[in-house]
């Protein structure tokens, strides 16, 4: 496996790195910690050295007694300083979490400790995962460095929407949870794998208009499709996303195409398909729709009958014109028992060579929330995923898509 280096700098959150550590090194990879001052007083050294098996540093001038190697590797026959044989031994470098005093210091080239020093130093892939209170977050100090950050190609993470440390407070800024630090980690280490490859990903969910205010629709919020974007891209695809009502950030470099109706994602897909290598369908289209809207408002207590018609269905159409080489993956939002059933007959119904299920009847997964669980069929078999955060469920799903591609 690969030589992960994690730099913990001072945050509340420093305590979701010790998963990180515990879930990298069960996945059999090698891990070296280089903690701030600061992050000490969250986390102790002591931690950390005993789920990686490895001496912690802190300090530039602090020698270190393995002298740059990681765990299992022999020991070189010289002694290099700290900064520069951490970094030359490691096969990616995250940064979880990073505070703004952290993100500020790599934005601007300030080594005045082992943690910024070693960042600068660097020549393996650098992953910074910021986390701060959101209103620190929101400052234009903080953007201008994040933009920086990724203009020099520098993998920034979107931090997560919720609970933040103060008591009472919420909002952008909470450390992604470990599972997906370390598939954003494993993302890295696959590298140009998807190089030259070109990804198509629908996301959200179709809403079908009703009169001028009301429609039909569903509560898919597209944090699955657009996790599978993000992976995707991190693998060096060329990622276009056909978004259906999604309101969340747009990472940069992927495409967005952004769409309201089942009519209007089979427009854009239709447009994007023929030069995809892959189609991840994720989006929830709606399978009905009215067949008139009303142009105006229904006034309140006005009787209406709801006339619907079915809507094309874009997958099997898709399905059905790709060319050599391409990879076609649905997904089936199933309630209840009999899920996987249903959807491996839509497996070999719509043609496709994957098919993402998962059971929307239990609570805390699939719909509108942080973490998912699939199972993943093909016609060879199946095999569970998760629950997990959605990021990793999105890694398990390309995996399966390399195994199909070979």
């Amino acid at each position: 496996m690969a030589r992960l280096l994690l730099g913990v700098s001072g945050g509340i959150a420093a305590y979701k790195a010790l998963e990180v550590v515990r879930l990298a090194t069960a996945e059999g990879h090698s891990v070296r910690v280089i903690q701030t001052r600061n992050a000490q007083r969250f986390v102790g050294a002591a931690s950390f050295a005993a789920l990686s098996g490895a001496p912690v540093l802190t300090d530039e001038f602090e020698r270190d007694p393995l002298r740059g190697a990681f765990p299992g590797d022999p020991l070189p026959d010289h002694d290099p300083a700290a900064h520069l044989g951490l970094t030359a031994a490691a096969e990616v470098f995250l940064i979880a979490p990073a505070s703004a005093n952290t993100i500020a210091k790599l934005a601007h080239g300030h080594a005045d400790n082992l943690l910024a020093t070693a960042a600068l130093g660097a020549a393996c892939p650098l992953i910074v995962a910021p986390a701060m209170n959101d209103r620190m977050w929101a400052n234009a100090a903080t953007q201008d460095n994040i933009a920086l950050l990724r203009e020099r190609g520098i993998e920034v993470l979107t931090p997560g929407t919720g609970r933040l440390a103060t008591v009472g407070e919420w909002g952008p800024g909470r450390l992604p949870e470990p599972a997906e630090l370390l598939a954003a980690v494993d993302a890295r280490l696959a590298g140009g794998r998807w190089s030259g490859t070109r990804t198509l990903v629908t996301a959200g969910g179709t809403r079908e208009p009703i009169d001028a205010v009301r429609y039909l629709g569903n509560r898919s919020s597209g944090r699955m499709g657009f996790a599978l974007a993000a992976a995707a891209a991190a693998r060096g695809s060329e990622v276009v996303v056909v978004a259906a009502n999604v309101s969340l950030p747009h990472a940069p470099g992927i495409r967005y195409v952004n769409v309201s109706t089942a009519a209007e994602l089979a427009g854009a897909c239709e447009a994007e398909f023929g030069a995809a290598d892959v189609l991840l369908m994720c989006a929830a289209v709606a399978d009905f729709r009215p067949v008139a809207a009303v142009a105006g408002k229904i006034a309140k207590g006005q009787a209406q009958t709801l006339k619907l018609e079915a809507t094309e269905d874009v997958l099997s159409a898709l399905a059905a014109r790709r060319r050599e080489g391409q990879t076609v993956v649905g997904f089936a939002a199933e309630h209840g028992p009999g899920g996987v059933e249903r959807a491996r007959g839509k497996l070999a119904v719509k043609g496709l060579d994957a098919i993402v299920c998962n059971d929307v009847s239990e609570p805390g997964i699939g719909f509108d929330a942080e973490r998912n669980a699939v199972t993943i069929i093909t016609p060879d078999g199946e095999r569970q995923v998760g629950p997990a955060p959605k990021r990793a469920i999105a890694e398990a799903v390309l995996d399966a898509v390399d195994e199909l591609r070979g």
